[in-house]
Order: C-alpha cells, then sequence, then structure tokens
C-alpha cells in the first residue's frame, strides 16, 4: 500500500487499497459496472441511498464509475469510492461501496451499502472499520447519514464508534421523496 504525502489535500489522493479481514477496500474499475448495476438495481439498494435512481437507467452506472475515477474538478466535493473486493477469500469482486466525501475544515462524509446477497454477514461495518482505520482523507471528523427506515445501517455506524447527532431529512432519488434521517458524527484521534 502506497501512502499519500502528508501535506496532500484530499483534491490531489487518490484511493488506496485498504485492507480488511475478509475483503479488501479497493479503488473502482470499470470492470465492477457489471455487479454494481445488477446490485443497484434492486429496489431495497436504491431506497437506501440518496443518489441511486430507481428503476436504474441505461449507462448510470458508467457514468458513475467514470466520474468518481476522473480528475475532481478544482474546489467541487472530492468523493473517493472503494469496492469491498472479496475475491482474494473466495467471495465476489464486488460486496457493495463504501465512500468518503471531503468536506470542509477536515471533515468527510460516509456512505455505504452491501448487496442484499451479503446482507447480515459483518461486511457494512467491516468496511467502515476498515476505513476508519486507514482515514485516508486524515478527517479529523466523519459525518453519516442513515434513513430512519434503515436501523441496521445506523447500527453499523454505532459498531463503528459514530455517535447520534440528530434528526434531519435528506431527498432520495429512487424514492422521489425527502426521507427522515438519523445523523451521526465519529471525532478521529
Amino acid at each position: 500500500m502506497t501512502a499519500a504525502p502528508l501535506d496532500a489535500s484530499p483534491q490531489q489522493l487518490s484511493p488506496q487499497v485498504i485492507p480488511a479481514e475478509r475483503f479488501v477496500l479497493r479503488p473502482l474499475r470499470r470492470s465492477d459496472a457489471g455487479l454494481i448495476s445488477m446490485y443497484t438495481a434492486d429496489r431495497r439498494v436504491a431506497e437506501g441511498t440518496r443518489a441511486i435512481p430507481h428503476p436504474l437507467p441505461p449507462g448510470a452506472t458508467e457514468a458513475f464509475i467514470a466520474r468518481v475515477t476522473g480528475t475532481p474538478a478544482p474546489g467541487g466535493a472530492h468523493e473517493d469510492v472503494w469496492a469491498l473486493d472479496g475475491s482474494a477469500h473466495g467471495l465476489a469482486e464486488v460486496l457493495g461501496l463504501v465512500s468518503l466525501t471531503h468536506m470542509e475544515r477536515d471533515q468527510s462524509e460516509v456512505g455505504f451499502w452491501v448487496a442484499p446477497a451479503f446482507w447480515n454477514t459483518g461486511f457494512a461495518s467491516e468496511a467502515v472499520a476498515a476505513l476508519i482505520a486507514a482515514n485516508p482523507h486524515r478527517s479529523r471528523t466523519l459525518f453519516a447519514e442513515v434513513f430512519q427506515d434503515a436501523p441496521v445501517s445506523a447500527r453499523v455506524l454505532s459498531n463503528c464508534g459514530f455517535a447520534y447527532l440528530g434528526d434531519a431529512e435528506s431527498w432520495s432519488v429512487a424514492r422521489g421523496a425527502r426521507v427522515p434521517t438519523w445523523t451521526y458524527l465519529r471525532k478521529m484521534g
């Protein structure tokens, strides 16, 4: 694993490979499009996120991969996305995704989803814990938000040391509506 220079800004960093116990977190690649499309076409996955549409339009996954693997726009929000790749352990090449979006003042927002075939396996908690341990953005504070009808996702955050911050609402593209959320915070170091 290659570490970024200590003076690099999050906009200069590219996703690194991050080891976990049963998989690695690795940067996305174009060949991931098929599995990601198959998983995110499931209404349950799409409705658990803010940004995945349902039904999934043709080319949406390829455009997403191109956006997150391309060069970030200056001054724009920078999102790093990793695939949970279990292929070295006899599991699927993509089990789900985990992301960090750089915010202002050394803060990042964590996002994650796991394919329904791998729900209740602890993969989400393992991925978020590995991301926290690596802290690739060198964030001082991490935020996360989950829909209130997804208590298992809230438990992932609690298991990884996030503290409940408050209630809010976020737009869900798949649901076409604002959805009540729980917001969580984790101080680093």
